[in-house]
């Protein structure tokens, strides 16, 4: 550890910097440039050839120019190099389908309306060690809340936390998670955009340390049959001039009751979003904390959103359907505009539930104008080619966006034909595993 130590009290300078954006399904992509090339970084831009990044440009005309945005510069303590986000141009205009930009335009939009978004996220995730395969980092038979006796990765997870600061985290509750080998680490709250920068470090970071330990560590959304997915729920506030909007007189005001109006109206669109990849609707079934019911409701948790308890600028909303393989950028841009489309209209919020969603039966469910999510990413697609609210959120990402989840489903479709599966199969087939274990 003294090595750590040393990195982390800045003794090591770094002489390299990598330049961070994502690809269209949020996996961070970048280059490394020496660290006196910081400013021109800055200042003028790096070019560099986008068209063999996932959802980017063709290979016809993809000169593309990443610009460093200098607040988020920061040093990686266990790599001795430091690490910077920033945004992607092309032609000297930004470029439409650079994630980081989509929510950029989408956080300006909401504060020309008077609001800023912050979110706070519960990213969970296994621990996977290699014995000839992959199998789960055993023994660790913990479930949820163990300590001690079962729980043998408590250690991971504590030093996951004390190199999060480097990056601008801050930790706050480190927790075993229900399924065996599977944890949370939550961190602070922050506005949109940063809240989005601090997911793609903490994968990052979650993954490092996992890795010096001889581990992977995956964020996939259901990568075992028969075990708790991973999910990602987000707890979302806006504040108007300092002060929180989502705290009314006796619960919450109007304007929190129109945002979740406005989420529970578009939340088919939302889910080819929040939910993007053939995996994540292997999370959303029955049985497990997963919601898959269109409802919302206070500190009931088998609803899509819930409202936590809560006390004066606390107020806010947890919406409990997106998993980590999201791409928090697009993901972000989507929710809030999507909130705020409620807001605009002043939308009423239907489908109040506080008992048990899966307990109803289907009629019980329908008289209480309880809708489902999407039971897969076609499902999803489909919807999201309707709602022109999420549609017009992703702004120029949309095209590529539809366009590279469409060939992922049809693959996958093709690939169930192949091995005789019926599409509605809920196992988790070795397909996706190849495709998302390392999400």
């Amino acid at each position: 550890m003294n090595e750590i130590s040393t990195a982390i009290q800045g003794k090591m300078k770094p002489r390299f910097l990598q330049l961070i954006f994502v690809d269209i399904n949020g996996v961070p992509k970048g280059m490394e440039i020496p660290i006196g090339r910081y400013e021109e970084a800055v200042e003028d831009g790096i070019a560099f050839d986008g068209s063999s990044i996932p959802g980017f440009q063709g290979i016809e005309d993809s000169d593309l120019v990443f610009k460093a945005d200098p607040s988020t510069y920061a040093e990686v303590p266990w790599e001795g190099i430091a690490r910077v986000y920033g945004y992607v141009y092309k032609d000297g205009k930004p470029y439409g389908v650079d994630a980081r930009g989509v929510l950029k335009v989408a956080t300006d939009y909401l504060k020309r309306e008077g609001f800023t978004a912050y979110i706070g996220p519960e990213p969970e995730f296994y621990l996977f060690r290699k014995n000839g395969t992959w199998e789960l980092h055993l023994p660790d038979g913990g479930g949820y809340f163990d300590l001690v006796t079962l729980d043998k990765a408590r250690g991971v997870r504590r030093e996951i936390a004390l190199y999060m600061p480097a990056l601008g985290l801050v930790p706050e509750v480190l927790h075993h998670e229900v399924g065996k080998a599977q944890h949370e680490i939550d961190f602070r709250f922050s506005d949109a955009l940063k809240t989005a920068d601090n997911i793609v470090s903490f994968k990052y970071t979650v993954k490092a340390v996992a890795e010096m330990h001889g581990l992977h560590a995956t964020f996939m959304p259901k990568p075992i049959y028969g075990f708790p997915g991973n999910g990602m729920h987000l707890h979302v506030s806006l504040w108007r001039d300092g002060q929180n909007a989502f705290v009314g007189e006796n619960g919450l005001s109007e304007t929190a009751l129109h945002f979740i109006a406005g989420i529970l109206k578009h939340a088919k669109a939302l889910a080819a979003v929040t939910n993007p990849t053939v995996n994540s609707y292997k999370r959303l079934v029955p049985g497990y904390e997963a919601p898959v019911y269109i409802s919302w409701g206070y500190r009931n948790r088998s609803a899509l959103i819930r409202v936590p308890a809560f006390w004066g600028s606390g107020a806010r909303i947890e919406y409990r359907c997106p998993d980590p393989s999201a791409n928090p950028y697009l993901a972000f841009a989507a929710i809030l505009l999507a909130g705020l489309d409620g807001i605009k209209k002043k939308l009423e919020p239907e489908a109040y539930v506080e008992t048990n969603v899966y307990e109803m039966d289907d009629a019980k469910r329908t008289g209480r104008g309880i809708d489902t999510l999407p039971g897969s990413l076609g499902e999803a697609l489909e919807e999201l080619k309707r709602d022109r609210v999420v549609r017009e959120a992703l702004g120029g990402a949309y095209g590529n966006f539809v366009e590279y989840k469409k060939k992922e489903w049809n693959v996958y479709l093709e690939y169930l034909e192949s091995m005789e599966l019926p599409e509605n199969t809920k196992k988790v087939t070795e397909w996706e595993l190849e495709r998302y274990f390392y999400v």
